[in-house]
C-alpha cells in the first residue's frame, strides 16, 4: 500500500528509555527489538524512533555528528538491520528521526568549517560579521536561551545556534549541503526505513540579510517564562526557500515505494497551523506535518474545533498529523489532570478522541498506560532547558523516563543497572504486566480504541464535520463512503446529558449511557454513536 500512512497510528519510542538489553541504565536497539512484539499487539502501524546516530549527546541525540551511523550507546548498523527486519516481520513500518536545521559542533563538516574562511566547507553553516562594537549581527534569540549567535575566535565571524551553543545551524542556501542532506536521508532509504520525521522542519532556512526580528504581540509577550518566545520569527525561519528543499526531499522519497515524509512544525497558533497547511498543499512537498497546537495546555472544545477547521481551511488537499504528547512536552495526562475527576478517564477519552480526528495519529511509549509526568529533583534533570531556567521551566525530563514493563521489578523491569532518569513509584505502579492482569486498564482501552478505528473506514478516510454544541461538549460526525459516525466529548469533570434522535445507537468503546433519546455523559464521558444514515446522529442539549 503506497500510502499506508494515511490514516495509520505512529508509536513513538524514545531509544534511551524504551528498553535496556546491555546493563547500562540508557536504552538501545537491542532492547527495542525485544519489545516490538507490545508494540504490535496495540494495533499500531509503524514506530518512529527518536534520534539513534553518532551524537555527543549535548541535547540527547539532537546534535547529529554523523548523519549515517548509529551511535554506540544504541548499538550498531547491524543491530538496527535486525530491528527492522523484526519490524517488519510484525507488519510494523519504521520511521526514523532526521535533524537536518542543525548538527553537532563535533561533526566533521563544522570542523572544518570554523578552521578559516576559505574552506571548502567555509560555507556549510551559518556565519555573520560582528556589529562595529562586537555584538551579535542582529536580535535572534535561542530556543535555549540567550543569543543564537555564537562567536567563533579562528574566523573572527559569529555562527548561528538557534537550539544549543554546540547545535550550529547548516546554511541551507548552499546547494552542497543540500546535496549532502539528501545522500544522508538516501542511505536510510536504501537501508529499509519506511519514512523520516522531520525535526524543526520550518527552521532549514534564515533570512540571508540577517533582519532583526518583530517583537511578538504584547498580549503574548506577556505570557512568556523566556526571551524566546517575546519575537515574531520571521526572519530566523519559517523562511519561503523552505518549500524548494520539501520538494526536492519529496522527489527523493518519491523514487522509493511507500515511503513518507512528515514534519515538525515549531511554531504556534496560527501560525503553525498555517505552516502545516503550506508544507502539505498538493503532492510534491511534504506528505503530512504536525504542530504543537494539540501539544498544549488548552483542552476545551474551542481549541480542538479550531485547529482542525484551520488545516482543514488552509489545506484542502493536504494531510495532518495529530498527537497529544511527545518527547518535548508535560505528559497529557498531567497536562489536563485540571479538568478531570480520575485519570484514568481522562487517558481513556484522551485516545477515543485522539482515534476519532481526521489525519494520521502519533502516540508516545508509555500513553498507552496513562502514565503521568515523572516529578524530578533539579539534581535529577539532564536537559538543558530545565538546568538553565528552573523551576518555571522543569524542562523535558518529566516525560522521558524509562518505560515500565514490571510492577515488581527494580526500575521497572527497563534496566538491570540504575536508569540515566529514574523510575518512581507513580509510573511503576502503571506498568505493563500489571495492567495486562485488569480488563479495565488504560492499556486495554487502548487496544480496544485503536482495533475500533482501524475497522472503521469512516474514522480512516472520512472527512470531519463539526457540530455546534456549547462548551465543554465537542462534537463532529465522521463520513464515510459507506458510514457516518458521530463523535462526542465530554471535556469536564462534570456530567452532560444530550437530546439524540431515537435512532441512534452507541458502537465501539464509550463512557456514556444511551437511553431511548437522551445520551448521559459522565465526567471526561465519550461516545461513538451510529443512525444508519449518511448525515450521522443529530445532537442538542438536552432541556
Amino acid at each position: 500500500m503506497t500510502e499506508w500512512w494515511r490514516g495509520a497510528t505512529i508509536y513513538q519510542i524514545y531509544p534511551r528509555s524504551f528498553q535496556d538489553n546491555n546493563g547500562d541504565g540508557i536504552g538501545d536497539l537491542a532492547g527495542i527489538t525485544s519489545r516490538l512484539d507490545h508494540v504490535a499487539g496495540l494495533g499500531v502501524d509503524a514506530i518512529w524512533l527518536s534520534p539513534i546516530f553518532t551524537s555527543p549527546m549535548k541535547d540527547m541525540g539532537y546534535d547529529v555528528s554523523n548523519y549515517t551511523e548509529i551511535d554506540p550507546l544504541f548499538g550498531t548498523l547491524a543491530e538496527f538491520d535486525t530491528l527492522i527486519a523484526r519490524a517488519h516481520e510484525l507488519g510494523l513500518k519504521v520511521v526514523v528521526d532526521q535533524v537536518l536545521s542543525h548538527t553537532s559542533d563535533k561533526h566533521e563538516w563544522f570542523a572544518e568549517s570554523r578552521a578559516s574562511r576559505d574552506n571548502p566547507k567555509s560555507d556549510w553553516y551559518v556565519w555573520a560579521e560582528p556589529n562595529p562594537d562586537g555584538t551579535p549581527p542582529n536580535n535572534w534569540p535561542s530556543v535555549f536561551g540567550g543569543a543564537a549567535w555564537e562567536w567563533e575566535p579562528r574566523r573572527r565571524q559569529y555562527y548561528l545556534h538557534n537550539f544549543l551553543i554546540e547545535q550550529p545551524d547548516l546554511n541551507m542556501h548552499c546547494a552542497d549541503v543540500q546535496d549532502e542532506i539528501l545522500r544522508g536521508m538516501r542511505f536510510w532509504l536504501e537501508r529499509g526505513v519506511d519514512g523520516f520525521r522531520l525535526d524543526t522542519v520550518n527552521y532549514y532556512f534564515h533570512d540571508t540579510e540577517l533582519r532583526d526580528n518583530p517583537a511578538a504581540p504584547a498580549d503574548v509577550v506577556a505570557e512568556q517564562v523566556d526571551t524566546y518566545g517575546m519575537q515574531a520569527h520571521i526572519y530566523s525561519k519559517n523562511r519561503p526557500e523552505n518549500i524548494a528543499f520539501l520538494m526536492r526531499m519529496r522527489v527523493l522519497t518519491d523514487e522509493f515505494d511507500a515511503r513518507m515524509m512528515v514534519g515538525e512544525v515549531g511554531d504556534g497558533g496560527q501560525t503553525a497551523i498555517d505552516i502545516m497547511g503550506e508544507y502539505t498543499r498538493g503532492t510534491d512537498r511534504l506528505h503530512m506535518c504536525y504542530s504543537f497546537e494539540m501539544l498544549s495546555p488548552d483542552f476545551t472544545a474551542k481549541h480542538f474545533r479550531k485547529t482542525i477547521e484551520g488545516f482543514q481551511k488552509g489545506a484542502p488537499d493536504g494531510w495532518p498529523s495529530w498527537s497529544f504528547s511527545n518527547h518535548d512536552v508535560r505528559r497529557h495526562v498531567s497536562r489536563w489532570l485540571e479538568h478531570c475527576e480520575d485519570a484514568d478517564a481522562l487517558a481513556k477519552q484522551s485516545v477515543a478522541m485522539l482515534m476519532s480526528f481526521e489525519g494520521t495519529i502519533g502516540i508516545y511509549q508509555g500513553e498507552e498506560l496513562g502514565l503521568p509526568e515523572t516529578e524530578l529533583e533539579y539534581s535529577e534533570l539532564t536537559d538543558p532547558p530545565g538546568l538553565r531556567f528552573w523551576p518555571e521551566n522543569k524542562g523535558r525530563d518529566g516525560c522521558r523516563t524509562p518505560m515500565v514493563w514490571n510492577a515488581e521489578s527494580e526500575h521497572g523491569g527497563f534496566s538491570s543497572a540504575k536508569p540515566w532518569l529514574p523510575v518512581k513509584t507513580p509510573q511503576q505502579s502503571r506498568a505493563v504486566d500489571a495492567q495486562e492482569r485488569s480488563n479495565d486498564s488504560v492499556l486495554h482501552a487502548y487496544r480496544e480504541t485503536i482495533a475500533f478505528r482501524k475497522a472503521s473506514e469512516a474514522m480512516l478516510r472520512g472527512t470531519t464535520q463539526f457540530i455546534d454544541l456549547p462548551e465543554p461538549l465537542l462534537a463532529f460526525h465522521r463520513v464515510g463512503t459507506s458510514q457516518t459516525l458521530t463523535c462526542v466529548f465530554n471535556l469536564s469533570a462534570e456530567p452532560q446529558t444530550l437530546a439524540v434522535d431515537p435512532a441512534a445507537r452507541l458502537v465501539g468503546p464509550h463512557n456514556a449511557l444511551l437511553e431511548t433519546d437522551i445520551l448521559n455523559l459522565g465526567p471526561n464521558g465519550f461516545a461513538y454513536l451510529d443512525a444508519g444514515r449518511a448525515e450521522g446522529v443529530s445532537l442538542k442539549t438536552a432541556k
